[in-house]
């Protein structure tokens, strides 16, 4: 009932941009730009862990950008999956062109939320946006689909507070991929996909869950890459040289 009424209410009530809080505007020009306006980038976070695939994102998480993501995942301003799904199917056309890989679709792999958060949030914030991504995708010409084949088989701590080790150690071993997800993942290009890049301990232990099914060798054929909307603006900054 109550993720039925946020969608609702986003129709009805009057709106603010979810970046800057302008008035009338779900999103202003500028904060959109902000978002999805200049080409995705390759992201490495300080320290890069081992494992980590080729992560591309299409903006830093500061100030408006870091508004609009809080608004979407902890607020239920559920309209704000579109321009961020703009965002993220940047951040996937940069990562399978600066990559090899095989043909086919593109299979967007959310990296899944703990179950706790999503009951909390009324929605998976992740794939969302990840299901917007995907029909961006299409729009443009693209053959995308959205495959939640990843699942938390334990849980894990609230990683805020952790340091880039504790949180590699915490994620180790938490994910899996769900009954036959193996099957579904063959024929196209896989792609894992989130809202946020911080210390990249999750996207490896999302690779980490995809090898297991598949095996390292096709593992790095198949599963290169990885796209984000936001990471810290350091991740981008060291790649400018």
């Amino acid at each position: 009932m109550w993720a039925w009424w946020r969608e609702i209410s986003g129709l009805v009530l009057p709106a603010v941009c979810g970046g800057c809080g302008a008035p009338r505007t779900q999103l202003c020009a500028e904060c959109a730009h902000l978002l999805h306006g200049r080409m995705a980038r390759r992201a490495r976070p300080v320290p890069e862990p081992a494992g980590l695939p080729a992560v591309h994102a299409a903006a830093p998480y500061t100030d408006s950008v870091r508004a609009v993501i809080l608004a979407h995942k902890e607020r239920g301003a559920l309209g704000l999956a579109g321009p961020l799904g703009v965002a993220l199917a940047g951040a996937v056309r940069a990562a399978v062109a600066d990559t090899s890989g095989p043909g086919g679709p593109l299979l967007l792999v959310p990296v899944p939320s703990a179950p706790g958060a999503v009951r909390a949030r009324g929605q998976d914030a992740a794939r969302r946006i990840a299901l917007a991504a995907a029909g961006e995708l299409r729009c443009t010409g693209r053959a995308a689909k959205v495959l939640p084949v990843l699942r938390q088989r334990r849980r894990m701590a609230d990683q805020a507070g952790l340091t880039a080790r504790q949180r590699l150690a915490n994620a180790a071993g938490a994910l899996e991929v769900r009954a036959g997800g193996a099957r579904l993942l063959t024929g196209g290009r896989a792609v894992l996909v989130d809202d946020l890049m911080t210390t990249g301990a999750t996207l490896v232990e999302a690779a980490r869950a995809l090898s297991a099914v598949t095996g390292p060798d096709s593992w790095r054929a198949v599963w290169p890459s990885a796209a984000v909307v936001a990471v810290s603006p350091l991740s981008l900054e060291i790649n400018r040289n």
